[in-house]
């Protein structure tokens, strides 16, 4: 287990604890890859997960996006401060800023793909948007197209300005998702109905 060097965790809704995390990562001080899709995963998991894998070199952190979302730039901060040796980077719908983006861009200087696809946080405008044009060979602008990576497009409770927006989700959610659904399920013929081909494939070249 200590040589491993890739890791994929894919739909761990309920999260583990930073600590749990802790003593999981003091034993992968060779990982250089670590793939995340709809896991909660946030500002404390980062710092641990740079903190003890200090060889990350690709690391991809895939939720839900909204289309309106709040700011927050916990991660990108996170990223930051705790992956200086990031040559991969992909935050699909993270809520990040440009503030958040240019922390990345001033840390992580061997970055060289970056797919913020669905962070509508992120503007690009000025001094940040001019740095990853010239610097990033592999870039993925917000509003780029998502067709081929395996979501679908669902109606769920908004975070700003909206009770309800549409978002991109697994391909089983139910197309409109509400506060009693367990992760997207309503009952359990959602369950029984799941065509699991249809599950999004981590080992997608968009992932």
């Amino acid at each position: 287990c200590s040589q491993l060097k890739r890791l994929r965790v894919v739909r761990c809704y309920e999260g583990i604890s930073p600590e749990a995390f802790s003593e999981a990562f003091k034993k992968l001080p060779q990982l250089e890859e670590l793939h995340l899709y709809f896991t909660v995963f946030g500002k404390q998991e980062i710092e641990v997960a740079g903190r003890f894998c200090t060889l990350l070199k690709s690391f991809k952190l895939n939720f839900h996006s909204y289309e309106h979302p709040r700011e927050c730039d916990d991660e990108a901060l996170a990223i930051a401060e705790s992956m200086p040796e990031l040559r991969n980077l992909q935050l699909f719908g993270n809520k990040m800023t440009d503030d958040g983006l240019r922390a990345i861009l001033d840390k992580c200087p061997h970055l060289e793909s970056l797919d913020l696809r669905q962070c509508f946080n992120v503007t690009l405008a000025g001094d940040v948007g001019y740095r990853c044009f010239e610097r990033i060979k592999d870039l993925k602008r917000p509003h780029d197209s998502t067709d081929g990576c395996g979501f679908r497009t669902v109606l769920f409770p908004g975070e700003v300005g909206s009770d309800f927006e549409y978002v991109l989700a697994p391909p089983d959610f139910p197309l409109v998702y509400g506060k009693n659904d367990y992760h997207g399920m309503t009952d359990s013929s959602d369950i029984d109905s799941l065509d699991y081909d249809d599950y999004p494939d981590p080992n997608h070249p968009d992932y």
